[in-house]
């Protein structure tokens, strides 16, 4: 029965519906990174004049690998640093904290959750005079609260001078730098991350791949290489601890998803649509892009064959299963770094009202089709 109405849903409704307004999205989503392109390539161009640590954002006529989509009002823009360079991990444990002032506060009984961490300046091996100075120093800690005060002060004084004051505004309800862009697709808010990029270099939190190299298992372990020498980036998006992301490696997997002929970015596709549509919709959903994303990849782990993905109806239904435990469960694991939780901080009530909805989805995928 069940696969019955699943056929019936691919074959009636969703080939014409569903995948019909991916490609409208892709059209709308398409348009206001465009704009949004300009603004900040607008911005940090005008920050880079005045500070040499923040690096400009090029406007870009491909993909802008700065620039993450997790949802088409919500936008994470990653701004690269410079003058740090030759990173190497410490094996030195000390948890640190500062008020903004400098002043050190009593440690806290628990540690890190696992994509945070702190960053001391001789973690590399060369460095601009600029990050010792105590603006974003304390102590040898390059402090994340302390750069997103003096990077949100020159986006303040970029806005200004760049006269997009009756276009974009500064949102002040966190640590983090959140702008409000107006674009012809309506309100986009924007969180604008300071980033330190570590090339070549993979983390020891990041505990990838997990298969035996004796086993076949997703992605290839040629493809994995290649994965890994993108390394990974450090984001201020705190006050005490920079941020582990592994954008770039992402990308890598996204891209090259079906190179078998299988249809996981058509499963992916349409199970975002029915996100934003119908399970979690707005302008700051509990459920992103990224936490989709994730479940797919944890899925390919898991079905890493070939056949696995040749029916849509099946991958389809795989993926919202998948997705529905991880919400009911309030726990979905970082795909490079599973000791972390994405729904730590997450609030338990919406995703409780998300894992109703996909519960009775699952039982009729008929219903509630936009």
């Amino acid at each position: 029965m069940e696969r019955e109405a699943m056929k019936s849903l691919i074959t009636e409704n969703l080939d014409d519906c569903l995948l019909d307004k991916v490609d409208l999205r892709r059209q709308c989503i398409s348009q206001a990174v465009e704009e949004v392109q300009k603004v900040i390539c607008c911005l940090t161009t005008e920050i880079s004049h005045h500070d040499i640590r923040f690096q400009a954002i090029p406007y870009s006529f491909t993909y802008n690998g700065n620039i993450k989509v997790l949802a088409p009002s919500q936008f994470l823009v990653t701004v690269p640093v410079r003058g740090l360079a030759g990173y190497r991990e410490t094996r030195e444990q000390r948890w640190r904290y500062y008020t903004l002032e400098g002043t050190r506060l009593p440690c806290p009984l628990r540690n890190p959750e696992g994509l945070q961490q702190w960053l001391q300046i001789q973690q590399f091996m060369k460095s601009l005079w600029q990050w010792h100075e105590a603006d974003v120093n304390i102590e040898g800690d390059i402090v994340p609260a302390k750069v997103l005060q003096v990077f949100r002060k020159l986006v303040e004084n970029a806005i200004e001078t760049c006269c997009l004051s009756g276009k974009v505004s500064m949102l002040t309800n966190s640590i983090a730098v959140w702008l409000a862009v107006e674009t012809s697709q309506g309100q986009v808010e924007l969180e604008l991350a300071p980033a330190v990029e570590i090339p070549n270099a993979w983390s020891k939190k990041a505990r990838w791949p997990r298969w035996p190299q004796c086993l076949t298992r997703w992605p290839p372990r040629e493809r994995v290489r290649c994965i890994k020498s993108f390394g990974f980036t450090l984001l201020a998006r705190s006050t005490y601890h920079w941020q582990l992301s592994f954008v770039q490696a992402e990308q890598m997997l996204l891209e090259q998803l079906d190179e078998d002929g299988g249809c996981r970015r058509k499963c992916l596709q349409a199970m975002r649509q029915m996100k934003e549509d119908v399970w979690c919709p707005g302008e700051r959903p509990v459920i992103t892009s990224h936490h989709l994303q994730t479940v797919l990849f944890w899925t390919c782990e898991k079905h890493p064959h070939s056949h696995d993905w040749q029916v849509f109806s099946k991958g389809f239904l795989r993926l919202v299963r998948k997705l529905h435990k991880c919400v009911s469960q309030h726990f979905l694991k970082h795909f490079f770094v599973p000791k972390s939780n994405l729904f730590r901080y997450a609030n338990t009530g919406e995703l409780d009202a998300v894992a109703q909805k996909l519960a009775l989805f699952l039982k009729d995928p008929q219903m509630d089709l936009p």
